[in-house]
């Protein structure tokens, strides 16, 4: 009857790494003490350098951890786990550099599907989400750009990135991703939304000409990255609709929104603005 989340945690040298979270009421949270313990699949100790930007998923009957991390550069770790106690690495799936990654919640065609944002080593000044297809977690391929940049909106105007897994709706795929913004004072992220196909999730079918959320309060426009609201996963009730979005506020706290799912959706409709290459398979 608990809630279980992955969550990042700094250390006093400020290297970050991931914590299991568990809580009654998906509100109020107590944290191991330890770092997660990752093993390799012969039950070796496989700990990352660091670790951050964790995300959570079941898919059938394994739940799946997917991170950012060291492999010489930025890329995405991956780990599963059936019980949350042991905790099995599996390959990195990508070369460096890339961040941002996510996996569906089911397979599509037979096939895993996973959301990513190649980068480079840095602060990456720019960035579309991609996806990529996988019959085992190993061997990927069928890359596709999914969304670019850009838009009327400078909220978007830098880069964006896939946030929470994707929510399966009778419209296609609900995604909630970041948007950036560059100022004189630095990098502004705001939430918005898009809608996917459902069989075929590399084309879009509506997206956010506005944010939906943007730093405002003080918990996100001050700490350790000033002016951030990163959407990292959600919950829903499929009984009344309603959807909680935790999302990463100035990388400091972990916040939590709140939407009704036909209202969301109907915003989505009503005010979107596709971006040149949206809404096919871009190859």
């Amino acid at each position: 009857g608990k809630f279980f989340g992955v969550f990042r945690g700094e250390q006093t040298n400020g290297i970050p790494y991931i914590y299991l979270g568990r809580s009654d009421d998906g509100i109020h949270w107590n944290f191991d003490k330890d770092k997660i313990p990752f093993k390799d699949e012969d039950g070796n100790d496989f700990m990352p350098i660091y670790a951050y930007d964790p995300r959570l998923v079941k898919v059938e009957d394994t739940y799946y951890i997917i991170w950012c991390q060291d492999f010489y550069g930025a890329a995405i770790g991956m780990a599963k786990t059936k019980d949350f106690k042991t905790f099995t690495r599996l390959e990195n799936p990508f070369l460096p550099f890339n961040r941002n990654a996510v996996l569906f919640p089911r397979k599509i065609n037979g096939n895993f599907m996973l959301l990513s944002r190649p980068s480079d080593s840095g602060h990456t000044p720019f960035g579309d989400i991609f996806l990529s297809e996988s019959p085992d977690l190993v061997h990927w391929g069928r890359h596709r750009r999914v969304m670019t940049k850009g838009g009327q909106g400078w909220w978007q105007g830098t880069k964006i990135g896939s946030g929470a897994t994707p929510i399966e709706t009778s419209e296609g795929w609900l995604m909630f991703y970041h948007g950036v913004s560059g100022t004189c004072n630095g990098f502004v992220y705001s939430m918005g939304a898009a809608i996917l196909d459902k069989e075929n999730p590399s084309k879009v079918l509506y997206r956010t000409r506005d944010y939906l959320l943007t730093p405002e309060k003080e918990y996100e426009t001050t700490g350790f990255v000033p002016n951030v609201a990163f959407p990292c996963a959600t919950l829903q009730d499929p009984e009344t609709g309603r959807i909680a979005i935790y999302y990463g506020a100035a990388d400091t706290y972990v916040a939590v929104a709140y939407a009704q799912v036909d209202e969301l959706v109907k915003y989505i409709k009503e005010n979107s603005e596709l971006v040149d290459g949206d809404d096919v398979e871009y190859k």
